[in-house]
């Protein structure tokens, strides 16, 4: 059986964990903390970053990567259309919502989530990046009603769990939610996508465990 390790606080785990569900495919989870130096981990991500999985041929890091295996692995349902095109359009929707919106609002996430500062050059920075490739992200998008066209696919998996991060720290640091004010109307899109069982899943388990940790801190633990 596949092993999930990570954690449900991390978009890119619940990216990995929304395709399990989607696809029925049985997994356990395994908590790994993001940066972690034991050498199990570090064998299967060598980075510790999280998340990666095990498997009954070895491990997988880097959640991109996890996804095209399981699509290769375990077809049925598919999560990318069979013409090559198609399947080549949802992977760019997926590169451009990761590298060009989540990686840079990342850098807001300390003081819009953790109480942390960012540097007003920072901020000056991400909010012109921001503005620039969320105009790049418009004309690639088609939410019709999803995020590549008519059909549900793996593309939705990552966008529903970084779009709402990218407009929520840009509205808690620049004051603006700069995906609504590009033009992207993402909040019937996430509730659409968010009614699917697998979401309601990971979205049910990431609030226990938001919870979970809020008390542990109230506790002093």
């Amino acid at each position: 059986m596949i092993q999930l390790c990570g954690f449900s606080l991390s978009n890119y785990y619940n990216k990995v964990k929304f395709v399990l569900l989607e696809k029925g495919i049985p997994f356990e989870e395994e908590l790994v903390m993001t940066h972690s130096h034991e050498e199990a981990v570090l064998n299967c991500s060598p980075l510790g970053k999280v998340p990666f999985i095990r498997t009954p041929q070895g491990s997988l890091c880097e959640s991109q990567v996890i996804l095209d295996y399981l699509e290769a692995a375990y077809p049925s349902p598919a999560l990318l259309p069979a013409d090559p095109f198609e399947a080549a359009k949802q992977r760019e929707l997926i590169t451009f919502i990761e590298l060009h919106l989540e990686l840079v609002a990342r850098e807001l996430y300390g003081q819009a989530f953790f109480g942390g500062t960012v540097s007003e050059g920072t901020k000056a920075r991400v909010h012109k990046l921001l503005i620039q490739h969320i105009a790049g992200f418009k004309r690639l998008a088609r939410f019709g009603p999803y995020v590549g066209g008519a059909q549900f696919g793996m593309a939705d998996c990552a966008a529903w769990v970084s779009l709402p991060l990218v407009a929520m720290a840009s509205k808690a640091v620049l004051g603006e939610d700069l995906l609504a004010a590009g033009g992207i109307d993402w909040k019937p899109y996430a509730k659409l996508v968010g009614e699917r069982p697998a979401a309601l899943k990971v979205a049910a388990d990431r609030k226990a465990d938001q919870e979970r940790i809020a008390l542990l801190k109230a506790q002093g633990g």
